[in-house]
């Protein structure tokens, strides 16, 4: 009876705990765990805000910094949509050809300085997202714990897109604070 009730109370936790015995999580179930639809509805509201302020800021307004010494406006978005790129790969994503970003670090300065109009900044930055997006929803449960070596360190997938999504957070702060600067107001702040 004692190891009816300890047997018991371990699936009781377990299910209470969401999680599993480690061979039951060596499956090959596909499916997306609850932290993964979380970033794909993160991504997809951070895609939104941050076309909606490039769209809002004038040519004049992208080219603005607060000093010499950081990026101006379209440098930080740019630097967004390259990292949309290059952070998914430490986690295992694909570059697609012709994205003007590859695994070598040196394509991300490029693809950040290259000169473009405020239209071509926006359709990179959406091109950027669209790959974000879909290699967020490939994600599945089992691949979270997998380990990946993310600037010379060993971490899991699951802090890789974390890292991910909190940069760009990060970099919306950022260009939230340069919009205003310039007097624009975040469209979706209004």
């Amino acid at each position: 009876m004692r190891y009816v009730i300890i047997t018991l109370g371990i699936v009781g936790v377990l299910a209470v705990s969401g999680s599993a015995p480690p061979e039951s999580r060596a499956t090959t179930d596909s499916t997306p765990s609850p932290f993964t639809d979380a970033l794909v509805q993160d991504v997809a509201t951070l895609e939104s805000k941050l076309v909606s302020l490039a769209e809002a800021m004038s040519e004049e307004a992208l080219e603005w910094a607060p000093s010499d010494e950081v990026l101006t406006s379209a440098e930080v978005f740019m630097h967004v949509a390259a990292y949309n790129y290059y952070y998914p790969s430490m986690a295992g994503a694909v570059i697609p050809a012709g994205a003007g970003v590859t695994t070598d670090y040196a394509t991300v300065s490029e693809f950040e300085n290259k000169a473009r109009t405020r239209d071509q900044l926006v359709a990179d930055l959406r091109t950027s997202f669209e790959h974000l997006g879909s290699s967020v929803a490939a994600i599945t449960a089992e691949e979270l714990d997998d380990d990946t070596e993310v600037f010379g360190r060993t971490t899991t997938v699951q802090a890789a897109w974390f890292g991910t999504v909190t940069h760009i957070h990060e970099h919306l702060g950022q260009l939230v604070a340069y919009a205003r600067a310039n007097g624009i107001t975040p469209p979706w702040s209004m």
